[in-house]
């Protein structure tokens, strides 16, 4: 997006880490409970139930995905309503539009992660996550740089990505992947929703506040003089944080399916030693990034951008950078431990 042009930069960077943050926080958020769900009923050997949480976790965040509707289909005048440039607005606005089918993509991915996960099928998700990359890089190099077709080419190949994998997941749990948990759809799944809505709900809430920080910030920095290359050099920074975040959040689901696994089955003992194992080898891993960052301070920004104003607003913004991995390496894994 960054070599499309400075505006389209900023724009994306409202809307990804505004708008859909906002949105993925609570999706995120709400389907870890299924995580839990899943993993206590498969270590306590209650397979069918593991099938039932699943469509149950669908109707929740079906239903939370088309209340927040609102807020993609009237970004640009709610933008413009708290102050943000008018022309950045215009183009979130657009952008925005296009992540409807994402959010409904996210819906299903999110909650299908889980369930695979809690049955340790994670390779699934891993070779299905090798296609969609190596497929979306190529979707974005034929449409914008090939095609010219701009704006438009890296948000139609963002859309065909982020549902392929949904697709495969799909296909791989109703066609004989998961033959013990996924017994078929039924109608048990519309009762007893209170209860998974109230753990969903204080699930979410411990997410979204970790993800809606940078949310503050980048609108925070929309008041700015210059605007756009705060924007930008901001917008940079949150993609780099959330690229290290993807590790710990990593962690998190395997720490979760391990301690909830152990936890179903009776053992205490074990899901401590996993809790220990888990946090100390993330905490290791963003030391590691943390000296990395340091180190090439501002270089790795030319991978998002041509433009070298940008480029040392990023290099100026790179040691707080590294901190805020370096702390991102333990506190989400822990949260979501807890």
């Amino acid at each position: 997006m960054g070599h499309i042009g400075p505006t389209q930069l900023a724009a994306y960077a409202l809307v990804s880490t505004v708008i859909m943050r906002f949105s993925n926080g609570i999706l995120l958020g709400m389907a870890s409970a299924l995580e839990t769900l899943c993993g206590q009923s498969y270590g306590a050997k209650q397979y069918h139930m593991m099938g039932i949480s699943l469509q149950r976790s669908w109707i929740i965040l079906t239903g939370c995905a088309v209340l927040m509707l609102p807020i993609l289909i009237f970004t640009e005048p709610l933008l413009v309503s708290i102050g943000q440039d008018p022309v950045i607005s215009a183009v979130a606005g657009t952008i925005s539009l296009w992540y409807i089918p994402v959010m409904f993509a996210n819906v299903f991915s999110f909650t299908l992660q889980m369930y695979l996960q809690a049955q340790s099928k994670n390779m699934v998700i891993t070779y299905l996550a090798f296609v969609t990359l190596g497929l979306h890089v190529f979707l974005s190099w034929l449409f914008t740089v090939r095609l010219h077709l701009g704006l438009s080419g890296v948000m139609t190949s963002m859309v065909i990505a982020m549902w392929i994998p949904v697709f495969g997941q799909l296909i791989f749990v109703f066609f004989g992947g998961c033959p013990l948990t996924w017994t078929g759809f039924s109608f048990t799944a519309f009762t007893d929703l209170v209860p998974i809505l109230k753990l969903s709900l204080s699930s979410g809430v411990m997410l979204c506040l970790e993800l809606w920080y940078s949310t503050i910030l980048v609108v925070l920095t929309g008041y700015m003089k210059n605007a756009e290359i705060a924007l930008d050099a901001l917008s940079i920074c949150l993609n780099i944080n959330g690229w290290e975040m993807m590790i710990s959040i990593g962690f998190l689901s395997a720490a979760g399916v391990r301690v909830a696994n152990e936890l179903g089955a009776g053992s205490a003992r074990r899901a401590k030693f996993a809790i220990i194992n888990v946090v100390t080898t993330s905490f290791s891993i963003g030391l590691v990034l943390f000296v990395f960052f340091l180190f090439f301070r501002g270089k790795l920004s030319y991978i998002f951008t041509t433009s070298e104003e940008v480029a040392a607003a990023v290099a100026d913004l790179s040691p707080l950078l590294a901190f805020s991995i370096l702390l991102n390496s333990v506190q989400p894994v822990l949260s979501g431990l807890l």
